[in-house]
Parts: structure tokens; C-alpha cells; sequence
């Protein structure tokens, strides 16, 4: 058998994380260390290879339950090359040190088991109970795969220079960084869009470190069902901040 898909073999690395291409990654197990992988982000794998369900503190539970932050994991162990994908969403894999990373938990592929997760709250300036945006902060030394949706933006953000990032395109930023949710609207409106931009609820930045931005507003559908429509599942549904931040302004 012939075919240009023989191009497509496996990747050789003696590295634990290695992108088989820029959509797919491959990590491989040693028996030593585990891997805590998104649900059902296993697309194929070689060895001995063991998947379980990640238990939840009581903890982790209700900090799930009451800002509707959190991963669903399962644990990777034992010896073999698992490939993980999702969506054929962009995957990157970076370096967690002492500094930390704080990210939206949908953009989380896969995680070393050895870091540290935790939900914290991004305050609105305009002092609405409920409108703070929950994200999930990682520490500790490990390595992290974050997905994207199309090639993503890594913008520099120094104490003379701000940045700006529209709420549901912001994937992940460095954790000691200042930062906190804003609406350019006048406090009267600021349940509303702008105007007719169709810009809302923006992450204001300041400090010294890094934003990663993705060219999208929205996440892929991850659990369309007939009946929700579109509205339910993308930027301004489950994973949007926009939707989310109305949603607990009035309940």
C-alpha cells in the first residue's frame, strides 16, 4: 500500500511532550509520573497504558459547583506513548515554574500530575455581585498542553505597557500579573454590549508577564445537542464570559 499518509508517522523524541503534529500532541509514560488528561482527549495510545477518572477533593467539588470552573480528568498511568486531541484544536505545551499560569480551564488539554490547580475570581471594577469571571490558576514545575482555536497571539505585558484582551479570547495568562475585568460602557449599560461593537467584558492587564490571546471568541461546540442551538454552546453559552457574567448578575 501507497499513499502521501505515510508521511504522517510517528514522531521519534526521547522527550516526554512531543507535538506529533501542531494539532495532536504525544506524551509517553515511564511507570514514573502521571499524566492528568481532558476527558476523552485520548485518540489513540501504545503500551501499558491505564485511564481513571481523577477524584475531586470536596473542595474542588464545590468551588465546581458554585463558579462552574474546573477540569474533568482522567489519569494517565503506566508505561506507553498516549496521543491526546481535541476538536483538531491548536495544541501547545508550556513550562510551569514558580511564576504560575492562571487559565481558563476549557483550554486545558493535558497537565502534569505533579501541579497544583486552583479556582480564583477575576473582580469586575464596577463592583456587580456575581460579574467576577472564574479562572483556574496552576503552579508548582510541570508542564501544561493549552488548546487554542486557530494559531493564538503571546502579547508582552511590561508596567508601561497594558493590554487589553476581549474576555472569551483570552486562553491564559501569567498569574503575576494584575488583572481585572472591564466593560468600555457607562455603568448604566453595563449589562449590555457596546452599543452595536458587539465588544462587551474585556481583561485589563498591567505588571510584567505574558497574555495568550486566540484568534476567537468562541470555543468549538464540545457537547452540541439537538434542541440548544447554537447560541448555547459557543461564546455567548457555557464558556462565555459575557453569558456567564449576566447569568449570575441576576440570579
Amino acid at each position: 500500500m501507497q499513499s502521501p499518509l505515510f508521511n504522517h508517522g510517528e514522531q521519534q523524541s526521547q522527550e516526554r511532550y512531543v507535538m506529533q503534529n501542531p494539532q495532536l500532541l504525544r506524551v509517553s509514560l515511564t511507570g514514573q509520573d502521571d499524566i492528568l488528561a481532558r476527558k476523552g482527549a485520548m485518540v489513540a495510545y501504545q503500551g501499558l497504558v491505564d485511564f481513571d477518572g481523577e477524584y475531586q477533593t470536596p473542595s474542588q467539588r464545590r468551588a465546581r459547583a458554585r463558579t462552574g470552573e474546573g477540569l474533568d480528568l482522567m489519569r494517565c498511568s503506566g508505561q506507553g506513548t498516549v496521543y491526546f486531541a481535541n476538536l483538531a484544536q491548536y495544541v501547545h505545551v508550556v513550562d510551569v515554574d514558580q511564576e504560575g499560569m492562571t487559565v481558563d480551564s476549557a483550554y486545558v488539554l493535558a497537565l502534569d500530575s505533579t501541579l497544583h490547580t486552583e479556582v480564583i475570581a477575576v473582580d469586575s471594577q464596577y463592583g456587580i455581585s456575581g460579574s467576577g469571571k472564574y479562572q483556574l490558576n496552576i503552579s508548582g514545575r510541570g508542564k501544561v498542553a493549552l488548546m487554542t482555536s486557530g494559531q493564538p497571539l503571546m502579547m508582552l505585558v511590561t508596567p508601561d505597557k497594558y493590554v487589553n484582551v476581549d474576555a472569551d479570547a483570552i486562553v491564559a495568562w501569567s498569574t503575576g500579573l494584575r488583572v481585572q475585568m472591564q466593560s468600555q460602557t457607562v455603568n448604566s449599560s453595563v449589562m449590555r454590549r457596546r452599543g452595536n461593537t458587539g465588544e462587551g467584558w474585556e481583561l485589563s492587564f498591567l505588571g510584567q508577564g505574558y497574555a495568550l490571546v486566540q484568534p476567537s471568541e468562541v470555543m468549538p461546540p464540545q457537547n452540541a445537542a439537538l434542541g440548544q442551538g447554537v447560541a448555547a454552546q459557543f461564546g455567548v453559552g457555557q464558556h462565555g464570559s459575557h453569558a456567564q457574567n449576566q447569568n449570575n448578575a441576576w440570579n
